[in-house]
């Protein structure tokens, strides 16, 4: 089964994006900021195929920790959707500069997160 990480410093969020991945096949692992996922990822290590991330977060912002993601090289490539309340055009501009695959904006709609999953290859 394929593994996600979803990064949310909000519960609520992270367990809806949690059983959208659940319903489209992976098994979602959860942190609530940028360093919590940091330590998922080295414990979890290769096994993971897909990252959500929101952009605010205490500690360690979706930013952040994107460009710490896209500095370890065994994670370089590893398939990121940005999900953020960040609507303007240059914050998304920079999600994608710092290496974000996707960008979403919330709110969302179970369709929208289906549509990014296919076009970063995480489903069919």
């Amino acid at each position: 089964m394929p593994r996600a990480l979803v990064i949310d410093d909000s519960r609520a969020m992270r367990s809806i994006l949690a059983r959208i991945l659940a319903d489209c096949g992976f098994d979602a692992i959860q942190a609530a900021n940028g360093k919590e996922a940091l330590v998922a990822m080295e414990r979890e290590g290769a096994s993971l195929d897909l990252i959500l991330v929101d952009w605010n977060m205490p500690e360690m912002s979706g930013l952040e920790f994107l460009a710490e993601l896209r500095s370890r090289p065994a994670f370089a490539r590893l398939p990121v959707i940005m999900v953020t309340t960040e609507t303007e055009v240059e914050q998304m501009q920079r999600a994608l500069a710092a290496g974000a695959d996707e960008y979403v904006m919330k709110p969302f709609t179970r369709d929208a997160i289906e549509d990014k999953l296919r076009m970063v290859g995480a489903i069919q």
